[in-house]
C-alpha cells in the first residue's frame, strides 16, 4: 500500500500540508510515500501561462525532485494535455504502485475544481486527503455577521487578524519516511512541451530562496512602507514568483516577520505590517474567487460595469503592450514586464490604469496579457489587480479616480532612474522632463526617437467618466424596468 502525494502549485517540502500528513501516516502503517507531478501544457495555453512561468517551474521540479530523494520520497513526473486526461494518469500509477491514499492542497479556480471533482469520483476506491495550504486561513472561515463572504478588504483585514491566532502560525517540516522506498527508477524532469523563456536570474533552490526571505524581514521589511512604491529602488520583497508558484508557504513568510519583527503586528504603522497587508490582500483575493466563481468566468464583480462600452482599437493595445504610448512611466513598466516577467506593483496599478481609463480598452485584455508576460502569474491576484485599477471589481478604487501618469511618473521616479533605465531613446532628457519629454523636446527643437501620446490625457479622462457614468444610468434604467 502505497501513499501518493499529488503536487500542483505547492511545489515546496517544507509546510506541505499534503507532503507532510502523507509521511506522517506512512510512519505509522510502515507504507512508502511517493510524490508526483503532472504536466499539463495545453491547458496552460488555455490559461495563458507565460513562458517564463514555465521555465522557472520546470526549473523547481528538478529542484524539488534531489529535495524529496534526500527524504526518501520519488518524484514521478507525467505530461498530458488537458486537466481531463490527469484521471487516467494518476489511475495508471495507482494500479502500478499499489496506491491506496491519494494526498493534495486544494485550488480554488473552477477547472481545478472540475479536474478533482473527476479524480475523486473516478477514483473513489482511493481514501482522499485534502487541504488548504494555499492561504494562512481557510477559504470559506472568515464570513460576515450575516454569514456571508467578505466583500470589501477592510473588514475582511478586520476579521483575518482577529482569527490569525485560531490557526497554526509555524512552518510545518517534511522529516520524510522510515518505510523502504518503492522501487522507482529515478525520473528525468522532461523540457515541457510548452514554450519556455529564461527565468534563470531567479533562484528555484530553497538555501537562496529563504535567504532572501529572511533577507528581505531583517533588512529591508523596516524600509518597506516609505520606499515601496518606488520602482527605482530595490525596496519591495520579489517573492511573488515564489508564492504564486508555492516554492514558498504564506506561513513561512509569516513566521519569517515574527522572527526578524516579534511585536510588528502591534504596530500598524511598521513597515512589517504594511508588508503584511500585501498578504492579506492575496488572501483576500484568493477568498473572493472561492465564494464568486463567476470572477473566474471573466465577469466583473460590479454588474453595472459590464455596461461600459470599451473600446476595441487594437492599434492602442499593441502599443500599450510594446511599451510605446509616449508616457515614459507606462512604457518602462511594461518594458520591464516584456523583458523580466515581472514589473513593479506601482507600474502595475499605473499601466492598468492607462490601459482602462485613458485608452478604454477592456480590463480582460489586460488580465490576459499580463498572464502570458508574469513570472508570478496568479489568476486571483491579477484578476484582483486589474478589476481594481478598472473600477469593476470589489473594494475598486471609485470609477472617476483616474491616475495621471504624469503625476506618477513625477512622484514615484522623481529623477527618471527607472525611466532611463527602460527607455534608452530618452536617457539624455533632463531629470525635470523626462516626464513628459516631447514638450522639453519641441521647445529645444530637437527630434526625438519616441513616439508622440497616443492620446491626451485630459480629454481621455472626460471621456472614460462619460463612458462609466453612463453605463451606470443604463444598469441603473434597466434594474428600474425589472422592478416596474
Amino acid at each position: 500500500m502505497t501513499h501518493l502525494v499529488w503536487l500542483r502549485n505547492d511545489l515546496r517540502v517544507i509546510d506541505n500540508c499534503a507532503l507532510n500528513d502523507a509521511c506522517n501516516r506512512a510512519k505509522l502503517d510502515g507504507q512508502p510515500v511517493i510524490a508526483a507531478y503532472i504536466a499539463t501544457p495545453r491547458q496552460w495555453q488555455q490559461q495563458h501561462m507565460a513562458p517564463i512561468q514555465a521555465d522557472l517551474i520546470q526549473r523547481r521540479l528538478i529542484e524539488l525532485q534531489r529535495l524529496l530523494q534526500q527524504l526518501g520520497i520519488p518524484l514521478l513526473y507525467a505530461e498530458v494535455p488537458l486537466f481531463k486526461d490527469v484521471t487516467k494518469q494518476i489511475a495508471n500509477w495507482s494500479a502500478k504502485y499499489n496506491v491506496v491514499h491519494l494526498y493534495y492542497n486544494n485550488q480554488y479556480q473552477i477547472n481545478e475544481q472540475l479536474r478533482d471533482k473527476q479524480v475523486n469520483k473516478a477514483l473513489s476506491s482511493l481514501k482522499r486527503h485534502s487541504f488548504n495550504n494555499q492561504t494562512l486561513i481557510p477559504q470559506n472561515t472568515l464570513l460576515t455577521g450575516k454569514g456571508q463572504p467578505y466583500r470589501v478588504f477592510t473588514p475582511f483585514k478586520r476579521a483575518w487578524l482577529s482569527a490569525l491566532n485560531q490557526f497554526n502560525l509555524l512552518p510545518t517540516p517534511c522529516s520524510g519516511v522510515i518505510a523502504q522506498t518503492v522501487n522507482i527508477e529515478q525520473q528525468e524532469i522532461a523540457p515541457f512541451s510548452y514554450n519556455r523563456a529564461d527565468s534563470l536570474f531567479w533562484p528555484v533552490d530553497d538555501k537562496n530562496i529563504h535567504k532572501k526571505l529572511k533577507g528581505f524581514c531583517q533588512r529591508q521589511v523596516e524600509h518597506y512602507s516609505d520606499k515601496r512604491n518606488f520602482p527605482a529602488l530595490n525596496s519591495t520583497s520579489s517573492l511573488s514568483p515564489y508564492l504564486a508558484n508555492g516554492f514558498i508557504s504564506p506561513r513561512q513568510c509569516l513566521a519569517a516577520l515574527l522572527a526578524a519583527q516579534p511585536d510588528f503586528l502591534h504596530n500598524a504603522e511598521s513597515g512589517a505590517f504594511c508588508w503584511l497587508n500585501e498578504l492579506i490582500w492575496r488572501e483576500f483575493y484568493i477568498h473572493l474567487i472561492a465564494a464568486f466563481p463567476n470572477l473566474i468566468k471573466g465577469h466583473a464583480f460590479h454588474p453595472w460595469t459590464e455596461y461600459i462600452l470599451w473600446s476595441d482599437n487594437h492599434d492602442f493595445f499593441n502599443a500599450w503592450k510594446q511599451g510605446k504610448t509616449g508616457y515614459p512611466i507606462v512604457d518602462a513598466g511594461m518594458r520591464q514586464l516584456n523583458s523580466t516577467g515581472w514589473m513593479h506593483n506601482r507600474l502595475r496599478m499605473i499601466t492598468a490604469s492607462f490601459l482602462t481609463k485613458d485608452l478604454l480598452i477592456n480590463w480582460r485584455w489586460g488580465e490576459q496579457y499580463f498572464m502570458s508576460q508574469l513570472i508570478d502569474g496568479d489568476f486571483a491576484a491579477n484578476n484582483g489587480g486589474w478589476q481594481w485599477c478598472a473600477s469593476t471589481g470589489t473594494d475598486a478604487q471609485p470609477y472617476f479616480r483616474i491616475f495621471n501618469p504624469h503625476t506618477q511618473s513625477k512622484r514615484f521616479d522623481p529623477n527618471g532612474e527607472f525611466i532611463r533605465h527602460w527607455l534608452p531613446e530618452l536617457k539624455d532628457v533632463p531629470d525635470k522632463a523626462l516626464h513628459n519629454p516631447q514638450q522639453w523636446a519641441k521647445k529645444q527643437s530637437l527630434a526625438l526617437n519616441y513616439p508622440e501620446p497616443l492620446i491626451n490625457h485630459n480629454e481621455a479622462r472626460k471621456k472614460t467618466l462619460k463612458a462609466y457614468y453612463a453605463a451606470k444610468e443604463l444598469y441603473d434604467s434597466e434594474i428600474q424596468k425589472r422592478i416596474n
